[in-house]
């Protein structure tokens, strides 16, 4: 009766009105219902009871662990597998003909439940997921330097530089490649342009910098997110910075390889990042730059090869730059955060047209 109580445990903390989630008098009959099902299909089947049990000692085990930790997803996942294994060995074994119709009956009776059980445990992985997000009051972790920004020095006569990022930038040791500089680093691995639109005012207006550098985007393709709405998190982190007399950088999405994919397969990066996506949000990007005023900073034309990835030697994961690689990006860089510092928008259009960009 270990299933029965597991089921009783969740039942316990799942409610019907939870999205397929059932109660716990409801948990109590279906479990029920399912062994009485498992015991007499197993005994329809000719060879099944005695075939089956390898399945019904793992299952047990599962079963075991479960009661101590009774909403743990990969123990339930485990259960749920050697259910499923159960079913697709009792269709796999030959049946007496003609097969009784109420064994028939009881089989089917017996898939049914299972994927009763099967939704009710998406409804509380569901309930769980919701519960963990109401917790999370930081989404966009605005705690990473909300001291450190709260203890910055004033402004000095050297132009203050914001970079705000993902992991490109966060990695970035900006003080050691750009010494004697007001550069702040303002990077968060992992974070798409919606969180560092969120950051915004927290992280770059509040610091009172003449230039921010904007990075963004690689994380919002792997994720799924539409070119549109990546390009309007942009557009609108611009027009925030102009509002404040903040001139902009824009920082091209860096190109992807798959070169080190037979070190790890996750190193395979076009997949989820495709070439031709990144070519397109920087095609944009840089209209925007033309139209705007602001600065595009051209990485990907320094960085990519022939087959338009991003060349082996820059990265060791096909995706961040290593120390080569910044070396790469550092004077184009230098030379974007000066032409902004100095430059007017008008300046910064025609500059950009002599570039033929």
């Amino acid at each position: 009766m270990k299933v029965l109580a597991l089921l009783m445990a969740i039942g316990g903390v799942a409610f019907a009105q939870s999205g397929g989630a059932l109660s716990q008098a409801d948990a109590q009959a279906l479990a029920t219902r399912m062994l009485q099902l498992m015991e007499s299909t197993a005994v329809a089947t000719p060879g099944l009871t005695r075939a089956s049990e390898p399945i019904k000692q793992n299952a047990d085990a599962a079963f075991t662990a479960m009661q101590a930790k009774p909403l743990n997803p990969a123990l339930t996942y485990q259960f749920l597998s050697d259910a499923r294994a159960y079913l697709a060995l009792a269709d796999s074994m030959p049946r007496q003909y003609p097969f009784p119709a109420t064994a028939d009956q009881q089989a089917a009776e017996l898939r049914d439940s299972l994927l009763k059980l099967q939704r009710h445990f998406e409804a509380i992985l569901q309930t769980q997921n919701q519960t963990e997000q109401k917790k999370d009051a930081d989404p966009n972790n605005l705690k990473r330097y909300a001291d450190a920004d709260t203890k910055l020095l004033p402004t000095t006569k050297m132009p203050r530089v914001v970079f705000l990022g993902d992991s490109i930038t966060d990695a970035w040791r900006l003080n050691e490649y750009f010494t004697g500089r007001d550069f702040i680093n303002r990077g968060i691995g992992g974070q798409t342009t919606l969180q560092m639109l969120a950051r915004f005012r927290q992280d770059v207006e509040g610091l009172n910098p003449k230039v921010v550098v904007v990075m963004g985007g690689t994380n919002d393709i792997a994720a799924g997110i539409s070119a549109a709405q990546i390009e309007e998190n942009l557009a609108t982190m611009g027009e925030l910075a102009r509002a404040h007399g903040i001139k902009v950088v824009f920082a091209s999405i860096t190109p992807v390889s798959d070169y080190h994919k037979d070190v790890d397969p996750a190193f395979a990066m076009t997949p989820n990042r495709p070439p031709a996506t990144i070519q397109a949000i920087n095609k944009w990007l840089q209209g925007l730059c033309l139209m705007q005023g602001y600065v595009y900073l051209d990485y990907y034309s320094a960085m990519v090869d022939s087959n338009g990835q991003l060349q082996a030697d820059l990265a060791d994961d096909g995706l961040h730059p290593n120390s080569k690689g910044y070396r790469v990006m550092s004077p184009l860089l230098l030379d974007a955060v000066t032409h902004a510092a100095q430059d007017t928008p008008e300046e910064v259009k025609r500059r950009f047209r002599l570039l033929g960009k």
